[in-house]
């Protein structure tokens, strides 16, 4: 079986490729080294040393860095490899894609990513035509040494005393679709909302705002790409007045309209096995 060149690219590119924001219907994972400031969706968080970056279909991607060296990228598309569907293999979705309470990168402390990311470039260089199965293996053990290095970082997180604003993330989860002011969660959390946008916004490095709107756009790529419902059928369900007024809310934070969205991210295979 032979994959199609546009559903798996990786490329290698100088910093400047990513000094205006990028987006894209790809997820990506970018290795990089050196130090410098990342952007996605306009949240900035900085780096030093090697680092294994994880970005999701339209979000908006920034690198500054401070040194010259190359960006290895490796853009795949969900058609190529559904993260939900393979979930039982590598539990990745809400780890290392689509985590809003973490930052989006691990630390690399040797050259195993970059030996398979070696690999996969071989594998595309050979003028035969080249192999779906193995590339989708290479790419399947780059998200499970991924997914180990970050569990093991919360790991060491879970064992230093809880943070009462911790209780946020737990609150969002349960009340996002029906609660979306942050007065709410501070008077949940028994704080003036001023402490609670500075402790927000220290401990996960977003205001409460910023978090509550991600999650939300985080469900709605969720309702888009994992089932069938038409978009009015998702406004509904994420509890928006009408479907006008979420597709604007959702264009505002992806660039695209949740029809587009669809169009490029696709419907996953997992829509399909829901309605069995």
């Amino acid at each position: 079986m032979h994959v199609n060149e546009t559903l798996l690219q990786l490329q290698e590119l100088s910093c400047q490729s990513y000094k205006q924001p990028l987006v894209s219907e790809y997820y990506n994972i970018f290795l990089l080294e050196g130090s410098g400031a990342i952007s996605i969706d306009f949240v900035e968080y900085t780096y030093s040393g090697k680092i294994a970056l994880f970005t999701s279909p339209y979000q908006y991607i920034t690198i500054a860095s401070d040194t010259d060296l190359p960006i290895r990228q490796l853009a795949f598309h969900g058609d190529f490899y559904c993260i939900e569907y393979h979930k039982q293999e590598v539990a990745c979705n809400g780890l290392l894609f689509n985590n809003i309470y973490k930052q989006p990168f691990i630390p690399l402390f040797d050259n195993e990513l970059d030996a398979i990311f070696d690999k996969i470039r071989s594998e595309t260089a050979l003028n035969q035509p080249y192999s779906e199965p193995i590339l989708r293996t290479y790419l399947q053990l780059i998200l499970a040494i991924g997914s180990r290095i970050k569990r093991q970082q919360q790991d060491l997180v879970t064992t230093l005393p809880p943070q009462p604003i911790e209780q946020f993330r737990e609150l969002l989860e349960l009340h996002f679709i029906t609660h979306r002011s942050a007065d709410f969660y501070a008077a949940e959390l028994a704080m003036a909302p001023g402490t609670f946008a500075k402790k927000c916004k220290k401990y996960f490095g977003k205001s409460p705002l910023q978090l509550l709107q991600e999650r939300v756009v985080l469900e709605a790529k969720k309702q888009l790409h994992l089932t069938h419902k038409s978009v009015k059928e998702v406004a509904a369900v994420l509890n928006f007045s009408d479907e006008h007024y979420f597709s604007r809310f959702f264009k505002k934070h992806t660039g695209v309209s949740p029809t587009v969205f669809r169009e490029k991210v696709g419907i996953s295979i997992v829509a399909d096995l829901s309605m069995r």
